[in-house]
């Protein structure tokens, strides 16, 4: 059996045990908006919950869009083309209003990246500036959330007079589903605000995972954090497989959101009939692949339909290396996994970035993790408690040497834009 697997910007073509796959997960077919741009314009003027942004626009002086950065593959080009204009018409001045990188913690997008995340011509005729997670001096103070988080947001957000996301709704390995109110928290967020949300206290919650925002502390948390912020406009999409948009909301952060996750869930779930011996996973290619930080969503994503003390192979490209000198540095400071846990639970250790180590180790408390990247040596792996193997075809054998010929194998070629699991 011949699949593709999403890794890096062209696929990865593998050859699979036809008797050992259980099953390939896929998204479920949805048609693709036969004119996404006409779709975005009459959702500004018939939005959900909200009043048509022009009304909303109207006596503003100035704007905020805060939009993704590189790792989400946002169509922000064919939606700010139909919003922008709009804000121009209804009296806020162009050289009023700022386009902004909600980039959490991660880095800057800069360059061909900003060209490629909303056009050249958008780039060079808009104010566009990236948010600084790490400088607190760019935030304000908004209090501290029912949970403690104390809520520090991009300033250039909050004094805006009109406060617009742009984003994208599909699983998301803590908060259930991204979208809505993440472009705020984290996009928009202080490293305090970010430590904080993503502390154990948080994380180790059973809810706090993909496809589940009821009971989830992560969403229950940023979604009142949103709320303090203020947002007086979102625009979301959803796409297929082939990143078509198949589905777009917009109007109120939460009513948008929650009606735009309706439709997510119909698409993005799939399952197999019992847990398996090995998942085969993605990172979901670029852009989401480009780091070892990032690909652990793929490994994460996997956890649910794997058999403890199984197998969970991900093929990542990992072309821009680990991660954060700061994610490069946890593994530099501790020994193993266990360690790592016991400084983050029992005491007052804390790295930036920690989260997604701890995620991952989600995954290593039930599972192996076996690695297959051109981006990182087989040394470069060892180090960062997991193994590795040259292909996923070497990777897959050994698997049937260790659990025997009837092994089975399920696989997710798009990885963390799947929700896996096992059939009730």
């Amino acid at each position: 059996m011949r699949v593709t697997l999403e890794y890096g910007r062209t696929g990865l073509n593998v050859e699979l045990p036809d008797a050992n796959v259980v099953k390939v997960l896929r998204y479920r077919p949805a048609e693709v908006l036969p004119d996404p741009r006409a779709t975005i314009r009459e959702l500004l003027w018939r939005p959900i919950g909200t009043p048509p942004l022009p009304e909303i626009a109207v006596g503003r002086r100035s704007a905020c869009i805060a939009i993704c950065d590189i790792t989400r593959p946002v169509p922000n080009e064919v939606i700010l083309s139909e919003l922008l204009p709009l804000l121009e018409e209804s009296g806020i001045p162009r050289e009023r209003i700022t386009i902004l990188i909600a980039t959490g913690l991660h880095r800057p997008n800069l360059g061909d990246e900003l060209v490629e995340i909303i056009g050249k011509s958008i780039a060079e005729n808009y104010r566009v500036e990236n948010h600084n997670g790490q400088a607190l001096s760019e935030h304000e103070f908004l209090g501290e959330s029912p949970r403690g988080v104390p809520v520090w947001i991009d300033r250039r957000y909050i004094q805006a007079d009109l406060k617009i996301t742009i984003g994208l709704i599909e699983p998301h390995f803590m908060a259930g589903y991204s979208g809505g109110r993440k472009l705020i928290c984290p996009g928009l967020a202080a490293l305090e605000t970010v430590r904080a949300w993503h502390s154990p206290k948080f994380l180790e919650h059973p809810n706090a995972r993909a496809g589940v925002l009821e009971g989830n502390p992560v969403h229950e948390e940023n979604t009142w954090i949103g709320r303090r912020a203020g947002c007086d406009f979102i625009v979301n999409v959803v796409l297929d497989e082939h990143r078509k948009i198949v589905h777009a909301v917009a109007g109120d952060m939460e009513e948008a959101f929650l009606d735009g996750v309706r439709f997510v869930e119909k698409v993005v779930w799939d399952t197999v009939p019992e847990p398996v011996d090995v998942v085969i996973t993605t990172a979901a290619g670029y852009p989401l692949d480009a780091t070892f930080y990032q690909s652990i969503k793929g490994m994460v994503a996997a956890e649910p339909i794997v058999k403890p003390g199984g197998t969970v192979i991900l093929a990542a490209e990992i072309s821009e290396g680990i991660g954060s000198p700061e994610f490069r540095r946890i593994f530099e400071e501790n020994s193993s996994l266990d360690e790592f846990l016991d400084r983050i639970t029992k005491g007052d250790y804390f790295r930036m970035d920690q989260w997604q180590l701890e995620e991952m180790a989600k995954v290593r408390r039930k599972a192996r993790i076996v690695v297959v990247t051109g981006g990182l040596t087989s040394d470069q792996l060892s180090r960062l408690f997991v193994e590795s193997a040259p292909t996923v075809e070497d990777a897959v054998a050994d698997c049937l040497r260790r659990y025997g010929p009837q092994a089975t194998i399920a696989v997710m070629p798009k990885g963390p834009y799947l929700v896996a699991d096992v059939a009730r």
